[in-house]
């Protein structure tokens, strides 16, 4: 079962068509064929895979039930990583070495980065989704939310189709229509599905070898570099400049060292990488370095927390230690972010949605307005800030 927020793994080009959204279903699903005969596919074809295609309720359910998300990074990563996920983990790195020495060889990808994501999204291959995909694609591309991410979905499902390599019936997955052990998209599969295993099939529901193949594909295809870190832990001095800090700031790695960073463990990845300093709960928490690989996991989902996890989890399995979890001051409900969004956006800033999830913008909304009060400016809320606002 799908514990994380919507993956972005494609940029999707923008047209009228893609305004499209609402309205009755059944005027939706037609015009959603007219679409696809008019680009050349026979009507035969269309009729055949939309034959019997509905709205599923319990789609839109799941894609507005993400309160995980609301919870900060030390509760959400022990909520995720457990002592069986990285024994399973590191069993698996052994069982598939061939595999993930083959991925590291073509792609420059490590093997605890998708390891990582292999236990997140479907906890090795065990809970891949039971959605009907095409039902889930059609009901969040009718759905106004997000029309431009799923729509062109479907047309690649119908590809896949004419390929003989999607069963508008008997096809399942996550709620949002990703499909197999690492959860991709159907444009993703055409574009990154890859015979792991030599059988001549791309099987990403049965079959690691092409899960994990594809899956290290398309991360290559998305800016992966090879031979590159993407996140270390670090501790940071007193007195350090917290307005520095944050995804959006990067600087070499010499000079966060001249400033009084150091490694929590071992020694620098590479010196000459530019880097951000990532506070997950403030100063007083975990700090941690991330490297411009750690960019490439915003286009596999935009979740801060998420994105975060994933890479931490991957250093785990690589071998580095448990986070110092620090002494951080307590963080807000949802229902006080929310409260505390709603007055950053009173104060012009640009948060986003008000949804209680300390999201990108929140954070560097938060950060600018600890620096104009003269707190701490680590981007990390807390009551005596919104006391404050």
């Amino acid at each position: 079962m799908r514990l994380f927020a919507l993956c972005l793994v494609t940029t999707l080009a923008a047209s009228p068509a893609l305004s499209k959204c609402g309205g009755s279903f059944s005027a939706f699903v037609s015009g959603l064929k007219q679409e696809a005969q008019t680009a050349g596919v026979s009507a035969t074809t269309v009729d055949s895979f939309f034959r019997g295609v509905s709205q599923d309720p319990k789609v839109l359910k799941a894609d507005r039930a993400q309160g995980v998300f609301q919870k900060p990074f030390l509760d959400f990563s022990r909520r995720l990583i457990s002592q069986n996920r990285i024994d399973r983990g590191q069993s698996m790195a052994r069982k598939y070495d061939a595999v993930f020495d083959r991925i590291e060889r073509d792609y420059g990808i490590n093997r605890g980065v998708l390891l990582a994501f292999w236990a997140f999204e479907t906890d090795y291959g065990a809970f891949q989704g039971n959605f009907n995909t095409l039902d889930a694609l059609v009901t969040l591309a009718h759905d106004c939310r997000r029309p431009e991410l799923f729509r062109p979905q479907i047309f690649a499902a119908l590809e896949l189709y004419e390929q003989g390599n999607f069963d508008p019936r008997t096809t399942t997955g996550a709620w949002a229509g990703e499909i197999g052990m690492v959860q991709m998209l159907p444009r993703d599969i055409l574009d990154n599905g890859t015979d792991g295993d030599g059988d001549g099939q791309v099987s990403l529901k049965t079959s690691a070898p092409d899960a994990l193949v594809s899956g290290g594909k398309m991360l290559s295809h998305l800016g992966w570099t090879p031979d590159q870190p993407w996140l270390q832990e670090v501790r940071i001095p007193t007195g350090l400049d917290l307005s520095q800090t944050g995804p959006a700031q990067k600087r070499s790695v010499s000079d966060w060292a001249q400033m009084g960073v150091t490694p929590r463990s071992g020694t620098w990845a590479n010196q000459t990488l530019a880097a951000s300093l990532l506070l997950p709960q403030g100063h007083k928490g975990p700090a941690f370095l991330a490297y411009p690989n750690f960019d490439v996991y915003f286009e596999w989902n935009q979740s801060f927390v998420y994105v975060l996890t994933a890479a931490y989890f991957a250093t785990r399995l690589e071998g580095a230690p448990i986070y110092d979890a620090g002494t951080p001051d307590p963080g807000l409900s949802g229902a006080q972010m929310k409260q505390l969004q709603k007055k950053l956006q009173a104060r012009g800033h640009d948060v986003g949605k008000v949804d209680g999830i300390l999201g990108a913008r929140t954070r560097v909304a938060v950060q600018k307005e600890q620096q104009r009060l003269g707190l701490p400016a680590d981007a990390w809320p807390t009551t005596d800030l919104l006391g404050r606002l």
